[in-house]
């Protein structure tokens, strides 16, 4: 039996967790839950996972909260002291991190720092903070799993391999909304861009796969988490979506990870690792596929993702700068106050401006986070 901490559980990723751990009762137990916000479904799900610990991070409604759970002697804790206590909790073995924002770098700090295994789902600790992070779980003995499912394919794909048998790692993309169509992204509405042809995601994410900037991040996570150059790092397009990462060995043979788009899939290894849970969850039926296609990315009409590897090859607190100009930047064009073709141009300019630090603190990496969206901010 593995007790798990989850934060940011009333998000999908949180919401989808629980599913697993339901669907694994004598395998899997719930040891603490945070949310944001959220307090009605933390309640329900708090009594029904009956954990140690819930954190509800903004106190407004922590009161009414702790009221309710008090009948099931459940301990309800509140801000970011609360969200400590949640990713430190002793009984946790494993920590699922699902938070969005620099909220949870703290947390994710102390839960490495207690010698945790740490499966990260959000793309902006592993961006913002991930050589930070990498350091702290080699010196405590923790460890950083991944859940994002292009990365959950990597390491899946890279598993017991000597690292110098490994030539290139690739990400796929399904290209987002504007892939193959001859539209004048100067001219793209938010409703144009927030309608994927595929998935149905939040907002942001959804931007930043039409913009590509998806896939800059990922090219940063994977040179963090796998520990290799950013030149070792390519991007397809693969509309279909069933391949969601390969590896390329020095001797020219490829290794690929296919599923069905399900993130209970990722987060089921994460939770299993280093063994694998019988689930019930439909198989990838590659007759109804029937064919593959793959692309080479374009960076002239999509420069997020260069500008993704030029943040990396910079280095220090280059990645987070990328990160936060560009959560201000959609969050412009979301209100119409910027082009779709501009949230590249207030990204590069936030760039070119910042001299970045190398080997950073966790504070002159949130002093650079609130620096670049500052700048974004003013430079429309």
């Amino acid at each position: 039996m593995k007790e798990i901490s989850i934060i940011g559980s009333t998000g999908s990723i949180g919401v989808n967790t629980l599913r697993v751990v339901e669907a694994h009762p004598k395998k899997l137990r719930v040891a603490a839950l945070a949310a944001r916000r959220n307090a009605e479904l933390l309640f329900r799900q708090a009594k029904k996972f009956r954990p140690h610990l819930v954190c509800l991070f903004e106190e407004g409604q922590a009161i009414w909260l702790e009221k309710r759970l008090r009948p099931f002697g459940i301990q309800v804790t509140t801000g970011e002291a609360g969200l400590l206590a949640a990713s430190t909790v002793t009984r946790a073995e494993k920590i699922v991190f699902a938070m969005a924002g620099s909220l949870g770098l703290r947390p994710i700090l102390a839960a490495l720092k207690a010698g945790k295994t740490v499966a990260v789902a959000n793309k902006e600790p592993l961006v913002m903070a991930g050589e930070l992070l990498i350091r702290e779980a080699e010196q405590s003995g923790g460890e950083l799993i991944p859940i994002d499912s292009e990365h959950s394919g990597l390491w899946q794909c890279l598993e017991g391999k000597a690292k110098d048998t490994i030539k290139k790692l690739i990400l796929t993309s399904s290209g987002g909304p504007f892939f193959g169509r001859k539209v004048d992204l100067r001219k793209v509405t938010p409703r144009q861009a927030l309608h994927h042809p595929r998935w149905k995601m939040g907002p942001k994410i959804t931007i930043d796969s039409a913009t590509l900037m998806n896939k800059g991040l990922e090219v940063i996570e994977a040179t963090n988490l796998f520990q290799v150059s950013v030149d070792q790092i390519e991007v397809v397009i693969h509309p279909e979506a069933v391949v969601h990462a390969l590896i390329e060995f020095v001797d020219g043979s490829q290794l690929a990870q296919l599923g069905i788009t399900d993130m209970r899939l990722p987060i089921q290894y994460a939770l299993s690792y280093p063994s694998r849970f019988v689930n019930s969850i439909p198989s990838l039926n590659l007759t109804a596929v029937r064919e593959f296609h793959f692309f080479k990315p374009d960076f002239k009409r999509f420069p997020c993702l260069g500008l993704g590897y030029e943040a990396k090859r910079c280095g220090g607190t280059m990645p987070a700068v990328l990160n936060a100009a560009n959560e201000v930047a959609v969050q412009k064009f979301l209100a119409g106050s910027v082009r779709f073709s501009e949230i590249p141009k207030i990204v590069e300019r936030a760039m070119t401006l910042h001299h970045p630090i190398q080997n950073p603190t966790l504070n002159q990496i949130l002093e650079t986070d609130a620096w670049a969206r500052e700048e974004a901010e003013v430079n429309d």
